[in-house]
């Protein structure tokens, strides 16, 4: 039977949607157990083992000083305690590190930016800014593989129970950088941008105005993004920025708006299900990729778009 390890690094007071994900898909595979590197409360320790999660490894000592040298050191040594077979992690810049680290600690072969998994372990995942969907398997007896969320569905919860804790000993890691310091990102009541099954972004086209963005964004329930050339302009966060040098989503319903569609764009988000396109420019390399497009002015399209979904409460 093949034991999967899945990597939990932000644990809050429940599970958030592709920790869910990526238990669901440990489930599919074999046996499942976790890999925690910070403490946790009991209502999220009940969730994990509402997955059939029975053995849960937690670090002897804290590893989250020292970035991500000290926790790719510890999914190491719970990789070799569990026996695990396969490791699956989240898709952000810091899981894919962690995993890259653990790889070379374990000797193990590391696909990232997984959207597809079969049976044989063949992973499918994009390629050169999305030019290519390719197909993955490591030859070497370990996997590692990092997924990108919205990629598999979470399955229905069992019954809250706790998993039984086995602390793991992490040798001293002596970092090159230390964090000397956390500020919390502000709550917008939104979900997480990467795990957000809807995403209206927006580019130079808006001007500096995302408030038709947002306005759309809140009555699908969705996040909102937006393309370097905003957030370098100072319209947005920076946390917000979807593309080769941003983020990388792979949402349900992905709306670009005013964004012309360089290809560093749309390596961040040319795995999304549907896309729908808004500009000015019918000649936008956008409308290349999309799955419907409207030419005309944002400022005129997205108030009527979200006063309809709206009205008919969707």
């Amino acid at each position: 039977m093949t034991t999967v390890l899945v990597f939990l690094d932000h644990p809050g007071a429940s599970l958030a949607k592709g920790e869910r994900e990526l238990l669901s898909l440990a489930g599919s595979l074999g046996d499942v157990a976790v890999a925690l590197a910070d403490d946790a409360e009991q209502t999220y320790l009940d969730g994990v083992g509402s997955y059939g999660v029975q053995e849960c490894y937690r670090p002897d000592t804290d590893v989250s000083e020292v970035l991500v040298a000290g926790k790719a050191a510890f999914l190491a040594e719970a990789a070799r305690s569990a026996a695990a077979d396969v490791v699956l992690l989240g898709n952000s810049y810091e899981a894919k590190e962690i995993a890259a680290r653990a790889g070379i600690r374990l000797e193990a072969g590391v696909v990232t930016d997984v959207v597809s998994l079969d049976s044989d372990l063949v992973a499918t995942k994009a390629d050169f800014a999305g030019s290519y969907t390719v197909g993955c398997r490591v030859t070497t007896a370990r996997a590692i593989l990092t997924v990108k969320p919205n990629s598999f569905d979470a399955v229905q919860a069992g019954t809250p129970q706790a998993p039984r804790e086995i602390r793991v000993p992490v040798g001293a890691v002596t970092p090159a950088a230390r964090i000397t310091g956390r500020v919390d990102k502000p709550v917008s009541g939104r979900p997480d941008l990467t795990e957000a099954r809807v995403i209206v972004a927006g580019g130079r086209g808006v001007d500096g105005d995302f408030g038709p963005l947002e306005d759309l964004a809140d009555a699908l329930g969705g996040a909102v993004g937006a393309s370097r050339a905003a957030t370098d302009a100072g319209w947005i966060e920076h946390s917000a920025q979807v593309g080769q040098t941003g983020k990388t989503v792979a949402p349900q319903l992905y709306v670009s708006v005013g964004i012309s569609g360089a290809v560093q764009q749309r390596a961040g988000m040319q795995t999304s299900k549907v896309i729908v396109a808004i500009n000015k420019d019918s000649d936008s390399p956008i409308f290349e990729i999309a799955d419907f497009g409207i030419v005309g002015d944002l400022f005129s399209v997205l108030p009527q778009a979200t006063e309809e979904i709206r009205k008919r409460g969707l």
